[in-house]
């Protein structure tokens, strides 16, 4: 690890015969090591994402190892800072990432390309179809190169969307999210649905960046934390623009209404012009004002997990 303060990714799909009972054990540990963060837990298996002190997070990572449940549970690790997380929280919910289809997963492993599998696919074989099954507010923030983005809010929109991309069931669809989690389940969901070819990017975005950096990638890479993006390159050009004004932008805030609180790009020098930009385009176009939002949090407050 090279952060003196890491950030990290997991999820396992896994039985878990008690929830509550892990859920309590969790908190115990991560209070003991001061991690901050959220973590889900179901019958279906965990995903969880923590920063913490070098030293604790890898005392985490090894309590888990030791656990023959998450022995060979994978770690995405990237660089955080103490205020990435503004506090520890660790539920249990009916599944660890909310689809709300009836679909059994299925645990096939040679429907996964590793990033190297993956960089070669999109090098040799341009007729595959490539679809971002993320939300639409992180596709706007970066996605691969000619990727489908589906226009969803929540993941638990893509079972009916999924209609508007009947015309790829014959092709090779591969698709990919950031962590790998949400794949697992979408690729289950597009094969009961009919699409016979079907393969995803093994640990996500944040596996193939660690080995091919913007290879094929435009923009910046969302995460559910308060760094909001997160790039490969300083330097990078961002492909968003600002809600209001259409400038080049990658900076995302929530809508300052406290019923909506939307994610949105809002430009800095936008809101120095004119501090009322602070609330999404459709709060603000209903007359809505700063004073009026009933706004009680912070507008870098992040939605749902992945």
């Amino acid at each position: 690890m090279d952060s003196d303060y890491p950030v990290i990714l997991f999820y396992k799909y896994i039985l878990i015969e008690n929830p509550e009972k892990l859920a309590a054990e969790q908190r115990r540990l991560c209070t003991k090591l001061g991690l901050k963060g959220r973590l889900l837990i179901a019958t279906e298996g965990v995903n969880g994402t923590f920063a913490g002190p070098r030293e604790s997070v890898q005392k985490y990572m090894d309590a888990a190892h030791e656990d023959p449940r998450f022995l060979d549970m994978e770690f995405k690790i990237s660089a955080g800072a103490p205020d990435t997380f503004p506090r520890l929280a660790i539920k249990v919910r009916p599944e660890i990432v909310t689809l709300g289809a009836d679909i059994p997963l299925q645990a096939d492993l040679d429907n996964h390309l590793s990033p190297t599998e993956w960089k070669r696919m999109l090098e040799e074989y341009p007729d595959t179809v490539l679809i971002d099954v993320r939300n639409n507010y992180e596709s706007a923030a970066g996605k691969f190169e000619n990727a489908i983005a589906c226009e969803i809010e929540n993941f638990r929109e893509l079972p009916e969307y999924l209609n508007k991309l009947e015309e790829y069931k014959d092709k090779t669809v591969m698709m990919y999210c950031t962590g790998g989690i949400r794949c697992e389940k979408a690729s289950a969901l597009f094969r009961a649905k009919g699409f016979g070819k079907v393969f995803q990017l093994h640990g996500g975005i944040v596996n193939y960046q660690k080995e091919y950096g913007n290879e094929h990638w435009l923009g910046e890479c969302f995460v559910f934390d308060k760094r909001m993006t997160v790039r490969v390159e300083k330097a990078l050009t961002p492909i968003s623009t600002c809600a209001h004004t259409g400038r080049t932008a990658s900076r995302f805030v929530n809508c300052l209404h406290d019923l909506c609180h939307k994610l949105f790009i809002l430009a800095e020098e936008t809101e120095k012009e004119n501090p009322e930009t602070v609330l999404c385009p459709e709060c603000l176009s209903s007359g809505l004002t700063r004073m009026t939002a009933d706004y009680k949090g912070s507008p870098a407050r992040v939605k749902a997990s992945e």
